[in-house]
């Protein structure tokens, strides 16, 4: 009888393990074939990131929509050689097209940038002739969703973002460069 209300230890291990496991894989991501929200309110968090400046970079994009638990979309891939800013900016461009498909009432973008934030608000001007086409790509963007926010977050809380940007990298790590030896191509 007691062996019924206590559990044995290694099923008890194997219940906590399985607990942490979960907890470690994060909310659960829908499946692409899964039918596409519609309404409500959803979570867009962004980032881009080079290494250099300007160095080889990538975005990362994740959708959720809070009110089921849910990551609707996840979304990472290499850029090229770009800039720190110009990742983040092609980062919130991609994470919008994204979002589009789910038609949200309302988007609230999270983005550890706050010079972007602070552009896209009006708050800085945007001074590099550079940048501009993404700003205006963004806003064009922005005015396909009823209601759309841009808001800085520390980057502690991006970290998810920032670990899709980071796996896109180590993924597929650039080429080293290698100077060619002293002599070499000479002949004595």
């Amino acid at each position: 009888m007691l062996e019924k209300m206590f559990p044995r230890v290694r099923e008890r291990e194997q219940f906590v393990a399985d607990l942490i496991r979960k907890a470690l894989e994060g909310p659960p991501v829908m499946k692409e074939d899964q039918p596409e929200s519609v309404g409500g309110t959803l979570h867009l968090f962004t980032d881009g990131g080079s290494r250099g400046n300007p160095g080889q970079a990538a975005i990362g994009c994740i959708l959720e929509d809070p009110s089921r638990g849910v990551t609707i979309r996840e979304h990472a891939e290499r850029i090229g050689i770009e800039t720190n800013n110009v990742a983040e900016y092609r980062a919130l461009i991609e994470g919008l097209k994204i979002a589009q498909r789910y038609h949200p009432n309302r988007l609230i973008c999270h983005l550890d940038s706050e010079l972007i934030v602070r552009q896209l608000s009006g708050q800085y001007k945007v001074r590099m002739p550079t940048l501009m086409p993404f700003v205006e790509e963004i806003r064009a963007l922005s005015e396909e969703f009823s209601v759309i926010e841009f808001k800085h977050i520390p980057r502690n809380d991006n970290y998810r973002a920032d670990a899709l940007v980071n796996k896109a990298l180590d993924e597929h790590p650039a080429p080293k460069y290698e100077p060619p030896s002293k002599g070499a191509g000479r002949r004595a």
